[in-house]
C-alpha cells in the first residue's frame, strides 16, 4: 500500500476528508519553502503538494505564476526540489508528498531517471498538469516501476464519454479541478460539487480531492465533506506574498502566518 493510499484509508476510518496544502518550492527562497514544508504536517496537513516552477505555467493564475517566477529567480530546479523532499523525509516518513507541475521539466530530466530519483527522494505521486491521457505512456511505465502514483485531473468540462479515458491508469487519488479556467480565480459552490463528485465516483473508486478554487476554511470543509479532500494553494501563497518585504524576502513571522492559516483550514476540515 502506497503512502497516499494508506493515508486516505486511515482518514476514511476517521470519517473525514484530507487537507492538502500546497507549497511552491523555492518561493521566495529554499529556506522559507523548506520551513513551510517541514511545518505543514504538525499544522494539520494530511498530504502535501509541492509546486514545481515552470516558465510557461498555463494552468496557473496570477498568484501561482508570481510564486513560480520568484522560485525560478531563487534557483529552483528539479534536482534541488528533490533534495528538499529528501530533507523532509529525514524527519517525516509518513506524510505523502505529491509533486505538481508540467511535463517539459520531466522530459528534460529524462522520465526514467526522474521517476527513479523522485521515488528515491521520497516522492509519492505526480500531478502533471499538461499531460493528456493519450500521452501518458511518456512516463506511466517508469512511474509504475518506481511506485509513483499518477494523479489525473478531471475538469467540469470532462464529459461522461471521456471520463473513463482520463482516469484509465490513474492511481493515488483524483484531482477534481472544480472550476473552468486558471487557479485561484473563482470558487465552485457546494451544490456544484455535489453534482460533480457522484459522476466521478461512478467511474472510479479512487478518493477525490477538490482544488483550483478552495480558499477559505469553510470552502475546505465543504470540499472535504462532499469529496475526500481539499487542496488549498493560492490562498496560502497570497498570505506568503503579502508578508514579503520590499526586496521580496520573507520576514521573521512569514512562515508562522502561513502555518497558522493551515491550522485554521485543518480545524475546519476536521470539524466538517
Amino acid at each position: 500500500m502506497s503512502r497516499i493510499e494508506a493515508r486516505f484509508a486511515a482518514l476514511a476510518t476517521e470519517g473525514r476528508g484530507a487537507l492538502i496544502p500546497f507549497v511552491e518550492a523555492f518561493d521566495p527562497d529554499r529556506e522559507t519553502s523548506m520551513a513551510l514544508l517541514a511545518g505543514m504536517p504538525s499544522a494539520g496537513a494530511d498530504l502535501i503538494e509541492i509546486g514545481v516552477p515552470f516558465t510557461d505555467p498555463m494552468a496557473d493564475g496570477p498568484t501561482i505564476q508570481a510564486a513560480g517566477k520568484r522560485a525560478l529567480a531563487a534557483g529552483a530546479k528539479l534536482p534541488r526540489i528533490l533534495d528538499m523532499v529528501r530533507e523532509f523525509r529525514r524527519a517525516d516518513a509518513a506524510t505523502p508528498i505529491i509533486l505538481m507541475g508540467y511535463l517539459n521539466p520531466i522530459l528534460a530530466y529524462g522520465p526514467p531517471r526522474f521517476c527513479a530519483d523522485a521515488a528515491a527522494a521520497g516522492v509519492d505521486g505526480l500531478i502533471i498538469v499538461d499531460l493528456p491521457s493519450e500521452e501518458a505512456d511518456l512516463i506511466a511505465a517508469d512511474a509504475a516501476r518506481h511506485g509513483l502514483d499518477i494523479i489525473r485531473l478531471v475538469a467540469p468540462t470532462t464529459d461522461d464519454a471521456r471520463l473513463p479515458k482520463v482516469l484509465a491508469g490513474s492511481s493515488g487519488f483524483i484531482y477534481y479541478v472544480s472550476i473552468t479556467g486558471i487557479t485561484g480565480t473563482r470558487t465552485a459552490s457546494g451544490a456544484q460539487l455535489e453534482a460533480a463528485v457522484p459522476r466521478i465516483r461512478r467511474v472510479s473508486s479512487l478518493p477525490i480531492a477538490v482544488g483550483f478554487g478552495v480558499r477559505s476554511p469553510e470552502q475546505a470543509a465543504t470540499a472535504s465533506r462532499v469529496a475526500d479532500g481539499a487542496v488549498v494553494a493560492s490562498a496560502l501563497i497570497d498570505t506568503l506574498a503579502a508578508d514579503l518585504d520590499a526586496e521580496g524576502r520573507a520576514r521573521p513571522g512569514t512562515v508562522g502566518k502561513v502555518l497558522d492559516q493551515v491550522r485554521a483550514l485543518a480545524a475546519a476540515v476536521r470539524a466538517g
